[in-house]
């Protein structure tokens, strides 16, 4: 072999074992920041509240860009109009209380939309930060006896949950009016306007409540248990169709999640927050930080489904639910495949 092929080739060796030793280190942190080639839009449907402070820091951090997505939050104004406009297809994901999901697959839905079998859970959220709110006269629960209260609807959401609150505390449906007023702003303005003196409101919307001199009788999850709250719902249609978007979806929530728990990232925390939500206060925002990201009863890590969350949400709707039904297969209503893909 001649000397000019001998150099050649040492060339071409260290070449290769350069490469080899580069394709071995770390990706950078840079590297690790570039965003994914784009998946296109996906719309997703919420109720407008400060329990969307997951989506804000994935819109805010580029966490949704990083997985190729752009997300469009759309508001409801209450579950009819959100599982009404997810049958027809009007919007791809809905972060709704995984009871929705539950009903309109039985066909148990207050809108007339029929069964919805296509409807499925992807994702955990929270335990939607339940709590029973009444007005400055009503300490009690006795004291709710003859009284108006307020729901969502009265056969999806968390209609159920108050049922049961109420009926462990003595309080027959007879002993008490139930109206739907809609979602948790449509309930606090009714509430502030005595339209009914009770209802259920998750965080901040009892702290605002509290603040006006409104009583926070108890948190649901103290009366109930566990409970499986708010989920990322879709078709499954559409997510056959589209998993690379609800894989991403989903991993773009789960890294806002874990970003939100790190408390060095407090102050921004805070900062994005008030960015989308202007009318809250500094101190509203700073006490919001403190239930929404409580260590034991905050937004469930890693965007996990509770099971057993969903469990007290079948026995809910088994007891309250007509024509009566006996529910009992989580897996029924929740779909681990795209979740599993996201973690993977």
């Amino acid at each position: 072999m001649n000397t000019a092929i001998k150099k050649s080739m040492a060339r071409l060796t260290a070449a290769a074992f350069i490469a080899c030793a580069m394709s071995a280190l770390p990706v950078t942190a840079a590297q690790a920041q570039q965003p994914a080639p784009s998946l296109g839009d996906v719309t997703v449907n919420v109720f407008p509240g400060g329990f969307n402070w997951p989506s804000y820091v994935a819109e805010d951090k580029g966490f949704f860009q990083q997985h190729g997505i752009n997300v469009i939050l759309q508001a409801t104004t209450g579950s009819v109009a959100q599982m009404t406009d997810l049958s027809q297809g009007h919007f791809d994901i809905a972060m709704t209380a995984i009871d929705n999901i539950v009903a309109y697959v039985e066909g148990e839905g207050e809108a007339p939309i029929g069964p919805q079998p296509d409807f499925v859970a992807v994702m955990g959220s929270d335990s939607s930060f339940l709590s029973l709110v009444a007005a400055p006269d009503i300490k009690t629960y006795d004291e709710l006896r003859g009284k108006t209260l307020s729901v969502d609807a009265r056969t999806t959401g968390y209609a159920f949950v108050l049922y049961d609150m109420l009926a462990r505390k003595g309080l027959k449906p007879g002993d008490y009016t139930v109206e739907t007023a809609g979602g948790m702003t449509q309930r606090w303005t009714a509430l502030q306007h005595h339209m009914q003196v009770a209802t259920l409101l998750s965080t901040p919307f009892n702290i605002l409540a509290r603040n006006e001199g409104f009583n926070q009788i108890v948190a649901a999850t103290d009366v109930i248990g566990p409970y499986q709250g708010n989920v990322a719902a879709t078709r499954r249609s559409w997510a056959r169709q589209n998993k690379p978007k609800l894989v991403a979806f989903i991993q773009a929530y789960v890294e806002a999640i874990d970003w939100l728990y790190d408390p060095k990232n407090h102050d921004e925390a805070i900062r994005i927050l008030l960015k989308n939500v202007p009318q809250m206060s500094p101190e509203l925002a700073s006490t919001t930080y403190g239930e929404l990201l409580d260590p034991k009863a905050g937004f469930f890590r890693k965007g996990r489904i509770s099971v057993p969350g969903i469990k007290t949400v079948l026995a809910l709707r088994t007891r309250y639910a007509m024509p009566h039904k006996a529910l009992k297969d989580p897996m029924k209503y929740y779909d681990p495949t795209y979740y599993r893909a996201a973690m993977h």
